[in-house]
């Protein structure tokens, strides 16, 4: 599957970005579908300029902290993927859409131009409390409710501070992130990236 992506022009974040970490998710059985999907496919890709942009983010953190590092969990996700993980979700296909991109349209992942991810704490050697873990489907991962959430104790305001730096630096170098994941950025709408890039196979 690599070769596949370099041949789509794809870059592997390690060899961009110094120091970062990569744990695919989706190429372990720790995700909400319990299954490996990636085979094995375990280095994460995405388009050279969204891998340039993530790179700023990474130099922003650093300046800032210099034991943390941003850890990726998923990046590019070929639309064959995307297909797997739709047919697999064990919900209507009313809400499914909630959950997973429809294949038929793709997601911003497809286009390699989002990325999930977390910071990484090198000196206490594990991620920042975030509140949840990656995947949480439930309103405590939402930045959308935030407030609400804080207020009936279900995260931390602490919680909500790690969620902040990592908002802070990927905003701040072009990203966006959406209302439902704290982990999930995008480099480009869903136009933007289908006038600029090919949909990855």
């Amino acid at each position: 599957m690599e070769k596949v992506l370099i041949n789509q022009g794809l870059v592997n974040v390690e060899e961009v970005i110094p120091g970062i970490k990569v744990e695919l998710k989706y190429s372990t059985t720790d995700n909400f579908f319990g299954q490996d999907v990636y085979g094995d496919l375990t280095n994460a890709y995405l388009q050279p300029e969204v891998a340039e942009l993530l790179k700023k983010a990474q130099e922003m953190l650093q300046a800032e902290n210099p034991d943390f590092t941003f850890l990726v969990y998923d990046g590019v996700r070929p639309s064959s993927v995307q297909q797997i993980l739709w047919d697999n979700l064990d919900k209507p296909d009313s809400v499914k859409p909630l959950y997973v991109a429809d294949p038929k349209k793709g997601s911003l992942h497809n286009f390699g131009v989002a990325v999930d991810l977390t910071i990484f704490d090198t000196k206490a050697d594990s991620t920042l409390d975030m509140g949840t873990g990656y995947d949480y489907f439930g309103y405590p991962a939402y930045p959308d409710r935030e407030a609400q959430m804080l207020a009936e104790g279900k995260i931390t305001k602490a919680q909500v501070a790690n969620r902040e730096i990592l908002r802070k630096v990927m905003t701040a170098n072009g990203f966006s992130g959406i209302g439902s994941e704290w982990w999930h950025f995008n480099a480009f709408s869903r136009k933007e990236a289908g006038e600029k890039f090919e949909m990855i196979k």
